[in-house]
């Protein structure tokens, strides 16, 4: 079953207390494998070699959207212990925002080759098709809109805030193997 595949590549849904968020979550990923063909989610390369300057194979999709859940708990953890009550963060939108922030990779790429999501409409946009039919809060819409550069939509949350930035460090480790220079990237 679909549900299944995605609980099993992503096992920090447990730390989404929220059962219906955690519900949507599932079925965003469900839906954007039903809809696009994918039967094995941890096939899915990262980007495919068709739309890299760098030579990143073994790099995949389901790595990814982890290290930037991990990277966000991380960062939330140490800004709540050192900041405390100042700083208000909701830890179950930042889990799910970042397990749902590369949904649209699915509809971007067919195998190998891209689609005209990818071509007309880019990364993020399908995301936030595929989070609102799910029925997710629109905070999950913000986090999967500004969590790149490739919209002029800029966070708006600090769980947007730490997604987006989390995503760029994790991107840049994965590129960090096929150069010593991240500037040339």
């Amino acid at each position: 079953m679909t549900e299944d595949a995605v609980r099993a590549a992503f096992p920090e849904l447990d730390a989404i207390e929220d059962p219906d968020l955690r519900a949507g979550v599932v079925d965003a990923w469900a839906t954007a494998m039903a809809e696009n063909g994918v039967s094995d989610l941890a096939s899915v390369p990262w980007l495919p070699p068709t739309q890299r300057e760098l030579s990143l194979d073994g790099e995949y999709l389901v790595d990814h959207v982890r290290d930037v859940a991990a990277g966000a708990i991380g960062l939330a953890e140490t800004l709540l212990d050192r900041r405390g009550d100042a700083l208000a963060i909701d830890t179950d939108v930042l889990v799910a925002g970042a397990l749902v922030h590369d949904v649209s990779k699915l509809a971007e790429f067919d195998g190998m080759d891209d689609t005209a999501v990818y071509d007309l409409l880019g990364h993020p946009y399908y995301g936030v098709h595929v989070v609102a039919r799910s029925g997710l809060p629109v905070e999950l819409a913000h986090i999967v809109l500004s969590h790149t550069s490739r919209t002029a939509v800029e966070p708006a949350t600090i769980e947007a805030e730490i997604i987006r930035r989390v995503d760029e460090v994790a991107a840049s480790a994965i590129r960090w193997r096929a150069t010593d220079d991240l500037r040339t990237v």
